[in-house]
């Protein structure tokens, strides 16, 4: 159902206004804005990854409508941890204001500040850590440690005149992490002791039952993957999932073999992380792409981007013959990443295209060599239970996930009433221990598009569907304006749509004549008459070929 858009109401004093702006009903763009006393406080900023029926898209960012006209009241911008569905389109938000402070852990801003560089924007910066306090206006922030597929994420605890806020970021409850870094329950007890008014929980696994498996359990299934492997092994995860490089080089190490890294957000990144000392590279193990020619293949070991089917990334190019890798038979690919929502499709045509080419694909469906980096049904129950939240507004996931993670704060007794499901644009007003819905603005997605930023409409991404799916015909026709006779054409050409011209000679004679009859009902205008053709055309083409082709008449006076 469609949801209903109405403007909320003046913020009064005291009262803490919260809006997703992005996160809620997909699996990315997650940004959460804070408002009280004339200031906003934006958490994370990230980007959501084009599907399939959005085509050339590069990217899609939040809709920066509610603050654009407001940057000056935004006192900063915390990332939670340093995933690209998190601090993605930071650059973007920063080119309307550049020195809007960035606070976050120090990895994080190292990632997000190698982003920016190649955006020429230098930001101001500040490095926080798992218990430290901000004061920033009217938002005092406490930084809390969680534990997630990449080091260095935080939870922050917001307290203002209107109440203590508790944002998760994404976070799981591995007890035995690769970094010896938990989750700090410990600090949530504290902050429910203290009396938490809302609490916006990661959702993206709540209708996992159970807990989520520790991150340990997969070093020794990656290990035995590559000991068996007769040839290359090349491993695909996310760019920045840390954990998991770090698991692959010290397999790679057991089994003797090298480790290239491939992509260059996957080059920056572990360059980053392991110069910050938060990847442990054994001595050696890394091998120059350049070098890996003089290596025996059964040595080698091929880290790489592209585990979520993306087009443009290293795993797609070598799955459709575009890398100067060749895949072939002995070739073992793991896929140590889970399968983000809308991305099956891609997915499996990469695994299926690398099959084809001789090679064995090990994925999350056959072995254990990935775990998620968010908690589950059970691990939500503790943090329910611990915090004792007043107010639940579920964050991070599709409706799916929003509702299980509300039916969990259900079960743990807080009250229906004040369990909230939102969307993008939802506008929550806390006061007194309460939080209502007082507003629904109406967002939109930004879609990236090469040079393009927010050009590209969604009847845009329909016409290049049309495009893709249907095909496309022009027809030039030049005709005498009083009399509809036609002087040239009707000339048709096509695109996507048949192989043989000839299939278009029934139509011809059924323009001319739609012409003449236009002209006989006193048509006399072009635009008019090229309508007349589009509807000719387009009657036809589905009548005949049951098609809905682009069709674009250019109809001239002779």
């Amino acid at each position: 159902m469609p949801v209903s858009v109405f403007a909320p109401p003046a913020l009064e004093p005291g009262t803490l206004r919260v809006t997703p702006i992005g996160g809620l009903g997909e699996i990315g763009r997650n940004m959460t804005v804070f408002e009280i006393d004339g200031k906003l406080l934006v958490v994370d900023c990230g980007v959501l990854f084009p599907e399939e029926h959005q085509p050339g898209v590069d990217l899609i960012l939040p809709d920066f409508g509610p603050i654009r006209d407001r940057l000056d009241d935004v006192v900063a911008i915390v990332l939670t941890h340093g995933h690209e569905d998190h601090i993605g389109a930071v650059p973007y938000l920063l080119k309307l204001r550049q020195d809007i402070p960035l606070i976050g852990s120090t990895l994080t801003l190292a990632l997000v500040e190698a982003k920016l560089k190649e955006h020429r924007i230098t930001p101001y910066t500040l490095a926080v850590k798992e218990g430290q306090v901000e004061k920033l206006g009217p938002f005092e922030l406490e930084f809390v440690a969680v534990n997630h597929s990449i080091p260095d994420a935080l939870a922050v605890a917001i307290r203002t005149s209107a109440g203590v806020v508790l944002h998760t970021g994404d976070f799981k409850m591995d007890q035995l992490p690769l970094d010896d870094r938990i989750t700090d329950l410990r600090a949530f007890a504290r902050l429910g002791e203290e009396g938490v008014d809302l609490f916006l929980p990661d959702s993206t696994n709540a209708d996992v039952p159970g807990f989520t498996p520790n991150e340990r359990d997969i070093g020794p299934v990656l290990e035995s993957v590559i000991a068996k492997a007769p040839r290359r092994v090349i491993v695909a995860s996310f760019s920045s999932h840390v954990h998991r490089v770090q698991q692959v080089l010290d397999a790679a190490a057991a089994n003797n073999r090298k480790v290239v890294l491939m992509g260059r957000s996957m080059v920056r990144n572990m360059g980053i992380a392991a110069d910050l000392g938060y990847l442990k590279v054994p001595d050696g193990v890394l091998l120059d792409a350049k070098k890996a020619a003089d290596m025996p293949d059964d040595r080698l070991v091929y880290m790489s981007t592209g585990s979520q089917g993306e087009p443009m990334a290293v795993l797609a190019r070598m799955a459709n013959l575009e890398h100067q890798i060749v895949v072939g038979k002995g070739d073992t690919v793991i896929l140590a990443s889970s399968l983000i929502p809308g991305n099956e499709n891609a997915v499996y045509r990469v695994i299926n295209g690398l099959m084809k080419l001789g090679a064995t694909v090990v994925h999350k469906g056959n072995a254990k060599v990935h775990v998620s980096g968010h908690a589950a049904a059970g691990e939500l129950l503790y943090c329910f239970n611990i915090l004792k939240p007043k107010n639940v507004l579920p964050v991070h996931g599709e409706q799916r996930h929003l509702v299980a993670n509300a039916n969990l704060a259900i079960q743990t007794g807080v009250p229906e009433e004040n369990t909230i499901i939102g969307e993008d644009g939802t506008v929550i007003d806390l006061k007194d221990g309460v939080a209502k819905i007082v507003g629904q603005l109406d967002l939109g997605y930004v879609y990236v598009d090469g040079s393009s930023v927010g050009e590209i409409t969604d009847a845009d991404l329909k016409d290049r569907r049309i495009l893709a799916e249907e095909g496309f015909i022009s027809i030039f026709v030049a005709i005498d304006p009083q009399t509809g006779k036609v002087i040239v054409g009707p000339e048709i050409q096509a695109r996507g749509f048949a192989e043989d011209e000839d299939v278009f000679d029934d139509v011809l004679p059924q323009i001319i004549r739609a012409l003449a009859d236009a002209a006989e009902n006193g048509t006399r205008d072009t635009h008019a008459f090229s309508q007349v053709v589009r509807r000719t055309v387009g009657r036809w083409v589905n009548t005949q070929h049951r098609r809905r082709p682009m069709i674009v008449p250019v109809v001239i006076e002779a």
